[in-house]
């Protein structure tokens, strides 16, 4: 028993270094006590207080050294793996999907995070989190999307929007967004094939009725009249007249751009 209260001792002791290491703002420091303390409370079997000190290390770290805090992250999420508790594993997904997106710049590991804490949340709706499970599924899938459109991997990016786009249009308080995944979806066919956009444009009519309405089917119609026509200014007025009303984010200025360069005669390779 005296060898586990030594322990227990030396757990507080870190932990406390820790927290005075953060006041000092010494993140590096702050991180390595609590890594210590994760060890040193795995080495007393206990689990759940490991994992929440290496969260602890991955936040410290965060400020200081991305990949250690990634490596923190990951051996948490080993920990909550193991007692079962995917939801809060795959918050911590999403953190190192962040860290590589913002710090390390490495988009096809943040994708990767994305869709584990995506699969996670997935797996959780069977039980009373639906809803949320769900929403946060969503989430996670529309960051791959999104990065798998910029890298030109348009199928896959097609197939998440219109999941997504098929999951919310039921939905009384998600069915508004639907327009914008399919919207988005249409634009990643239209990038591949000028074809594939219309039936695809057909098909989200039949299936959400509601999309006919909306801004972003009546523009996509318009920039699919000017494609045929190769109608640069068309196609150009007709972006316009939408930012006017909804400003363009960088992604669908991105894909917007896309396709007007595939109009024979594109001028400047500008969207105003």
């Amino acid at each position: 028993f005296r060898g586990n209260t030594r322990v227990e001792e030396a757990c507080e002791m870190y932990t406390r270094a820790a927290n005075m290491f953060k006041i000092a703002k010494n993140w590096s420091a702050a991180g390595n006590a609590f890594c210590q303390a994760a060890k040193l409370h795995m080495q007393l079997q206990s689990k759940h207080d490991s994992a929440t000190s290496f969260v602890d290390a991955g936040n410290a770290y965060k400020k200081a050294d991305p990949q250690e805090a990634i490596n923190c992250l990951n051996a948490a999420i080993d920990i909550y793996t193991d007692m079962g508790r995917f939801t809060i594993a795959a918050k911590h997904h999403i953190t190192i999907a962040e860290i590589y997106e913002a710090e390390l710049v490495d988009i096809e590991k943040a994708i990767a995070h994305y869709e584990q804490a995506a699969d996670y949340y997935k797996g959780e709706e069977s039980n009373r989190q639906v809803v949320f499970g769900k929403d946060s599924a969503n989430k996670c899938l529309l960051k791959v999307a999104a990065y798998a459109a910029q890298l030109e991997q348009y199928q896959k990016a097609i197939e998440i929007y219109e999941q997504v786009g098929t999951n919310t249009m039921d939905n009384p308080l998600l069915k508004y967004s639907a327009k914008e995944y399919f919207f988005k979806a249409a634009l990643c066919h239209f990038i591949v094939d000028e074809l594939n956009a219309k039936l695809a444009l057909e098909k989200y009519e039949e299936m959400f009725p509601a999309f006919t309405d909306s801004r972003e089917c009546k523009l996509l119609k318009k920039l699919l009249e000017a494609h045929e026509e190769q109608n640069c200014e068309a196609y150009t007025e007709a972006v316009k007249e939408f930012d006017s009303i909804s400003r363009l984010d960088q992604w669908l200025t991105t894909m917007l751009l896309r396709i007007k360069k595939s109009i024979q005669g594109e001028g400047d390779g500008d969207l105003k």
